[in-house]
């Protein structure tokens, strides 16, 4: 809808003070960046950044002119003259970025432009792009199915679930504030824990943790505690330690609820686990029963039917 490929049914799309909701795509002056680059193989690297203000009509000169400024920005003077096929892939998502840059828009769409990278270079050109994008000053709608990417590269994320707005904050509260229990599942590496627990005296029993809920609650509620927000304790809840990840500086312990009051909030989701965060110097072993307790400033309740947040 932003690019115009798709009718707004209701609403309209303003881009600053200039609605563009009917204006033709051509006409709304932003530029995109591909999943798949969208190359032209016969053009040098210069030409594929030079095409549309070449079909605009832009004077040869100002051509050369955006398509070297974009070049030095983006490092890729040694490779103006040579063809897509030898260039790396992240040489080739430069200069699909170099092609939105020498048309000069108000607004940059990019869909997931890192996809087709491998992990070390996804991390890369990440931060590339976000520096960049300070740099520039333009305002860049980023699309991702990756949270790591949206948490770190943008000012304000909406997070979306079939098509439905969820929540639009920026990264600190999504992580923080989460507004409904798909947002806190989804917002965080690893995930946010998400357990229903029976309401008894007024406190969500997870094994012999009490955790004090509001009266309205019903009996039962969703509780969310993310893996950093537990802490060992004799009298918390059991956790059967099934993997543990050691990752140097941190470990992450994976297992299953010991205690039978104690589900997990999505029930068909069958490989599910406890993620707790724990000391990297002692971890436990696969196996092994664990016992922990949740920081109270660290837990979030959700409605177990609606997942809204309480």
């Amino acid at each position: 809808m932003l690019a115009g490929l798709e009718e707004v049914d209701t609403g309209r799309i303003l881009i600053g003070d200039r609605d563009v909701t009917n204006v033709a795509p051509k006409d709304r002056d932003i530029a995109m960046v591909f999943q798949s680059y969208a190359l032209y193989p016969h053009m040098t690297v210069a030409e594929n950044m030079g095409f549309a203000l070449k079909i605009a009509g832009t004077p040869k000169e100002e051509r050369e002119r955006r398509v070297l400024e974009a070049a030095k920005l983006l490092d890729l003077e040694p490779y103006l003259e040579r063809k897509p096929k030898a260039l790396s892939g992240g040489q080739r998502q430069r200069v699909a970025m170099g092609r939105a840059i020498v048309r000069e828009p108000q607004v940059f769409l990019m869909d997931e432009p890192l996809s087709n990278l491998d992990a070390k270079l996804r991390v890369a050109t990440r931060t590339q792009i976000a520096a960049l994008q300070r740099r520039l000053g333009i305002t860049t709608v980023y699309v991702t199915h990756d949270q790591v990417e949206a948490m770190t590269m943008g000012d304000r994320v909406a997070v979306l679930k079939d098509g439905l707005l969820q929540q639009v904050d920026t990264p600190r509260n999504l992580y923080d504030n989460p507004a409904n229990a798909f947002v806190a599942g989804f917002i965080g590496s690893p995930a946010m824990n998400l357990l229903n627990a029976p309401i008894v005296g007024g406190k969500a029993m997870l094994g012999n943790l009490g955790i004090a809920v509001p009266a309205a609650a019903g009996t039962e509620i969703t509780v969310g505690v993310r893996p950093e927000g537990f802490t060992p304790a004799s009298d918390g809840f059991h956790v059967l330690v099934e993997v543990v990840e050691e990752l140097g500086s941190d470990a992450f312990v994976y297992g299953k609820p010991a205690d039978t009051n104690v589900k997990f909030a999505n029930a068909s989701d069958e490989g599910a686990q406890i993620i707790v965060r724990w000391d990297p110097k002692n971890p436990p072993k696969p196996g092994e029963t664990i016992s922990v307790t949740a920081n109270p400033n660290a837990v979030h309740l959700f409605n177990s039917t609606t997942g809204e947040r309480i």
